[in-house]
This record gives structure tokens, sequence and C-alpha cells, in this order.
């Protein structure tokens, strides 16, 4: 009778696609993969497809050896552009399943993160579905950034970040969950965007009048860059290519994203003025103080989940994120100003 009870259990519920484009993941890859392994989903309506971008360290080998030790059924598909939305298309176009959840090699789900994806998907409130993402870092270096990429001030209002105990709709999330129908509708990933592109896909999605829920009941563990030249790269290319997305799609971006790239441009503006100009020398010198009174305040407010001796790190994490984002919009807006005519003609279609 339990069998029966099972199997018509099962028989209810989607297969779920379980998406991941990796490149160089050796180090992740078995707490990654592993936490997939571990899902509470009945294991026989579950498929784990890999976009390998033709990784250079042992992530196939560990991937091999994983499908081994588990006789799990693991999909590897080749991702020879190396870049996120390629490998997601390349896993997408290979997925069966009903729902389809992508998942990083650099993170780890809790184990009713399928669950909760499916039950809510299915539920008919929204298209796409996510949750808060824990931010951990494992030098002490790396938990500084992970502090400052945690904090409002550090990310501004990137709700999976900052909001942990609330169930709402917002503009995006990590790690999400679609319905395979959903992504049929929106399209492929676009493979121009380099970084950004979940931005931009759900703004596609809520430009079709679909939701994106941000619910408290899908966790996940993001372990951060482990250094700040890393960090400085990685957001400069999210400054970069956030002006492709705002060619795209002007209505997608809001007040907070051009922040960054206000004050380091009012900053550049001020240095080249002050040259000749006493009172601009003043000016710049007063709103660099300021900034660096807030964000002393904003770092220590952060020590309240850490250590005294974090301090100057969390306070230059803070400047990290906001000074190379800054200068990769920046950057940006002299890179794509020719690409105007063509962001128009893709935003219409």
């Amino acid at each position: 009778m339990k069998e029966t009870a099972n199997e018509e259990i099962i028989n209810k519920k989607p297969l779920v696609s379980i998406i991941m484009p990796v490149y160089n993941e050796a180090t992740f890859i078995r707490r990654s993969l592993g936490a997939i392994l571990e899902q509470s989903y009945p294991t026989e309506l579950l498929e784990i497809i890999i976009a390998d971008g033709m990784s250079s360290d042992n992530t196939r080998d560990a991937i091999e050896q994983i499908k081994t030790e588990s006789q799990f059924p693991i999909v590897i598909v080749d991702n020879p552009q190396r870049i996120a939305p390629a490998g997601l298309n390349r896993a997408i176009a290979s997925a069966k399943g009903e729902i389809i959840i992508r998942v990083d090699g650099h993170c780890e789900i809790e184990p009713d993160y399928v669950e909760n994806c499916v039950k809510h998907l299915i539920s008919g409130r929204c298209e796409g579905v996510g949750g808060p993402i824990e931010t951990i870092g494992e030098t002490f270096s790396a938990r500084a950034i992970a502090l400052a990429m945690s904090s409002k001030f550090g990310v501004g209002g990137s709700a999976f970040r900052t909001i942990n105990n609330q169930e709402l709709f917002v503009d995006t999330v990590a790690f999400p969950g679609y319905k395979k129908t959903t992504i049929e509708n929106a399209g492929p990933f676009n493979e121009e965007l380099v970084r950004n592109q979940d931005d931009e896909y759900n703004y596609r999605i809520r430009k079709l009048g679909g939701k994106i829920l941000l619910s408290p009941d899908i966790r996940s563990r993001y372990y951060s860059r482990s250094s700040f030249g890393s960090l400085w790269k990685q957001y400069f290319q999210y400054g970069y290519w956030k002006v492709r997305v705002l060619q795209l799609h002007p209505r997608q971006m809001s007040i907070r994203q051009f922040v960054p790239f206000v004050f380091v441009s009012t900053l550049l503006l001020l240095t080249v003025f002050a040259i000749f100009f006493e009172y601009v020398r003043w000016s710049l010198v007063a709103i660099l103080s300021l900034y660096l009174v807030v964000s002393f305040s904003a770092a220590v407010l952060e020590l309240r989940k850490a250590k005294l001796g974090m301090l100057p790190l969390v306070w230059l994490g803070f400047a990290v994120l906001h000074f190379s984002y800054g200068l990769g919009f920046l950057t940006g807006v002299f890179a794509f100003w020719n690409k105007r005519e063509t962001a128009a003609a893709i935003a219409m279609c």
C-alpha cells in the first residue's frame, strides 16, 4: 500500500530539470552538486544537466566521479562560449522537465529547495521563483566581502541579498525556477550579456505579465569572492553590462542602479576641475569626506554580525562595490554608445 501511495505522489508531481552553467568549479562542484543530490524531491523526477564551459581544471573529472558514486544520470553538455547565458540555453535545449531550476556551481541549495520551488510555481501565483541567499566567506577577507555584499548600503535594494524573512514579488531573484512554458514564451537567454542575464530575463517575463516571487522558504548559500581584486572584477562587469541592459530595456532600470555611476562620474569631473578652481577642490573633499563617514558608519553597523577587526575590510568592501560598479557603468556607456539603434530594434521584438 505504501509503495502504491508513493507512486501516486510521484505521478502527480512534475519532472524537474536542474541546469548548472559551470566553468572551472573543481573546488566547489562537489558541494554544489552534492546539495542537489540530497533534495527531498523524488529522485525519479529529477534530472541534472551541467553546461560546462570547457573547464581547464578537473571539473569534469569531479562530475564524473560524483556521477559514478551517486549512480545518478547526470548529463554534461558543452558550452564552448564559456559564458552563463550560452550555457543556460544549451542546458535548456536538453531539458525534459516541466519545471526548470537554475543552480550555479558556486552555491549550495537547501534540501527542500526544489520542493518549494515546485510548490510555488504550480500554485499559479508566479512564473518565476527564488529565495534569499546567504553569502558566505571562507577566509577572513571573504567574510568581510560577504558582509558588504549582504548590506543594503553595499548593494542597494537587491532583495534576494538583503531580505530573508519576507515573501514579496520582486524584479529578479538568484538561482530561479521557472515553468518550461514560461521559458518558451520568454525565449532564450540573451547570449550577448556576459553579466546581468538574469535581470534582463526576468524583466522580459514581467513584461509579458508574469510575476517573480521571492519566498523565504527557498534558501541557498553563495560563496563570495575571496579577494578584493576578484570582487572588483565581478562588480565592474555588473556595471559594464548593465548599460547594455539599459539600452535593451530602459524601463528595467531603477534609481539605485544609477547611483554608483553618478557618484563616480561626479568625482571624476570634480577631480578634473579641481585643478583649476579652489572651490571645486573643497567640494571634492567634502563629498569624499561625507562618503567615508557614511560608509564607515554602515561598516560599524554590519559588525553586529562579525568581529571588530573586520571593520577596515568591510569598509574597503563597500568602496570596491561602489567604485567598481560605477566605473564599469561609465566604461559601458562609452563601449556601447554606438549600439543604440540595435538595442532599440531588439527591444521592440
